[in-house]
């Protein structure tokens, strides 16, 4: 299983880029809107689908989502104002020839009572024939590993038949190093597709880390400021993606009050400062790039305080921005299909009845 997107980024015509460069500098803020694509619905009956990824298994490409679960009747604690309860509930799940499967089951995964929002597996990722899934955390790993699980908090690397390994401990990096210097909290959210375990956004540490050989082997490519939004608020990175320049780029969520007009994607050399590449987003929380070097960027919501629908917004080489799709319900991830189509997780935060759609857009 080896996905295309990096490489395609890769080899793209490096002309190109001078011209997004220069658009990143004056971004177009102004969004013209087509009409929403009709979805068809491919994958359903998901426990907090969140993000998703194609590799290619034989000669075609299968759709992977990765599942938040639904928490148990573990161990219990009182985060974020609710009674959450633990379970291995969390999964993998694979779109193939037609058929939804579920291939890897019994991760840890937390959430309330009602199973919504729950904390688990968060993104997948391939590289080389090897798969990967990152496990989320929300919080501090200590206070959450004794009472809920020591399973959160890492990037675990999983088999076709289901066997999975525990392989790089993102949560007690954060522990050790505290990157940005604030709260020691670790929610390791996002894998760049393409690269299996090695890049590794972790949310509530504002850090997009490199993760090598070796538990020990783990490195900070970038730390994303806080700011004033009404008060002081983190970042909260949430997805990595390879740019057409081979530049990371990294979306923001941005944190309480979820303000509009406050998310940024931020562009990421390594041994360089992030630099912002494009703003005035509301809590983005995934982002994607097609084959001729169009952003694609997920919005969870579009109001105040995580109100609004979500929607998917195309930012093309100029820098001009066209909404593309609305309407949708706490979406989680995009990503763009090799049949150019727009995948996306929808009501990514609802138990028992989350969905993968499929918008349908011709190819460049």
């Amino acid at each position: 299983m080896n996905t295309p997107k990096a490489k395609k980024m890769r080899s793209m015509d490096l002309l190109r880029i001078s011209v997004l460069a220069a658009a990143a500098l004056f971004p177009a803020v102004r969004a013209e809107a087509q009409p929403s694509p009709t979805p068809a619905v491919v994958m359903s009956g998901l426990d907090n689908p969140r993000g998703l990824a194609f590799a290619v298994t034989g000669h075609e490409a299968a759709l992977y989502v990765a599942e938040a679960g639904r928490g148990g009747t573990g161990g219990c604690l009182t985060l974020r104002g609710q009674v959450q309860c633990a379970g291995l509930t969390g999964a993998v799940s694979r779109y193939y020839r037609g058929t939804q499967e579920r291939i890897v089951s019994g991760l840890p995964s937390y959430a309330p009572a009602s199973g919504a929002g729950a904390t688990g597996p968060e993104d997948v990722s391939f590289d080389y024939g090897r798969a990967y899934a990152v496990i989320g955390l929300h919080g501090n790993p200590t206070t959450i590993r004794t009472n809920l699980d020591p399973g959160f908090g890492w990037v675990v690397r999983f088999l076709p038949n289901g066997k999975v390994f525990y392989d790089v401990d993102i949560a007690s990096f954060e522990v050790a190093a505290n990157p940005d210097q604030g709260l020691v909290e670790s929610n390791p959210h996002g894998l760049l597709n393409g690269a299996g375990r090695e890049i590794v956004v972790d949310s509530a540490g504002n850090s997009l880390l490199q993760a090598g050989e070796g538990k020990d082997n783990i490195s900070v490519l970038a730390v994303f400021p806080s700011r004033v939004n009404g008060r002081s608020t983190d970042s909260v990175p949430s997805a990595v993606a390879v740019g057409p320049d081979s530049a990371y780029y990294v979306s923001e969520l941005s944190g309480v009050p979820f303000a509009v007009g406050a998310a940024r994607v931020y562009r990421v050399v390594p041994g360089q400062a992030p630099e912002i590449f494009v703003d005035n987003f509301t809590t983005i929380i995934d982002l994607d790039f097609d084959s001729e070097g169009n952003l694609y960027v997920l919005e969870h919501a579009t109001g105040p305080g995580l109100s609004g629908a979500g929607r998917v917004t195309r930012v093309d080489r100029n820098g001009n921005r066209t909404v593309l799709i609305t309407g949708l319900t706490r979406p989680t991830s995009v990503a763009i299909g090799p049949d150019c189509a727009v995948y996306v997780s929808n009501r990514g935060v609802s138990p028992g009845i989350g969905e993968v759609l499929r918008f349908d857009l011709q190819c460049p």
